[in-house]
């Protein structure tokens, strides 16, 4: 058995609003083909902004210790620079 004792819920259930939130922005946001990689991480910096949200004590909808209303905002707010990221792959030499 792995022990997860150390590891708090919210981290978790913010895993979980990360994965859940760039899957339905991947499936309906209305732009042409993207690639998967830059909407992860932009909604990853979302969801981590709307927890910030939380830290300065303003106002949210809270899943648990998740923030939910600030995080969706923040990653909605952020997808239209999910085209600018470069996702060619990188060529170390």
């Amino acid at each position: 058995m792995v022990n997860v004792s150390w590891l708090p819920p919210g981290a978790i259930v913010g895993l979980l609003v990360v994965l859940a939130l760039s899957q339905l922005l991947y499936a309906f946001w209305p732009y042409a083909r993207r690639a998967y990689l830059p909407v992860l991480a932009l909604t990853a910096l979302g969801v981590l902004l709307g927890q910030g949200w939380d830290a300065l004590g303003l106002p949210s909808l809270r899943l648990g210790q998740a923030n939910l209303l600030p995080a969706i905002v923040f990653a909605v707010a952020l997808q239209p620079l999910a085209d600018r990221i470069p996702t060619h792959p990188l060529r170390f030499r």
